[in-house]
């Protein structure tokens, strides 16, 4: 069974940097529609960035600027990096991505990783 993974979560200093790595386990897969969302306890999950194919990323408005998405060149890993974060930007963050079916042509199923905790606090 396929699953996403992620990693890179921590304990910050307000104005330190992170960076968050996903990427499949289970089997070897290609990450397709990739985005990574964030949920503290009591607030809804939050869009904090995406990336489509043959598209620009796109970032929440509190995190332009400072988070930067990215894929490597076979898909395989997704990451954000996050610079000058502040504490209200602690929370679970996740990814999601589109993992093709094997030998299923276009079909795909989309998938969440469980997240990994950051926390930004002095």
């Amino acid at each position: 069974q396929v699953q996403l993974m992620e990693s890179g979560g921590g304990l910050v200093q307000p104005g330190g940097s992170l960076k968050l790595s996903c990427t499949a386990s289970g089997r070897p897969a290609a990450l397709y529609v990739v985005a990574w969302y964030r949920q503290a306890p009591g607030q809804s999950r939050e869009l904090v960035a995406q990336i489509r194919s043959n598209s620009s990323p796109t970032y929440a408005d509190s995190a332009k600027g400072r988070f930067t998405i990215s894929i490597d060149n076979n898909r395989r890993t997704v990451y954000l990096q996050m610079n000058n974060l502040i504490p209200e930007e602690s929370s679970i963050y996740s990814c999601k991505a589109r993992i093709p079916v094997p030998c299923s042509g276009a079909m795909y199923n989309e998938y969440w990783g469980e997240g990994t905790q950051v926390a930004v606090s002095s």
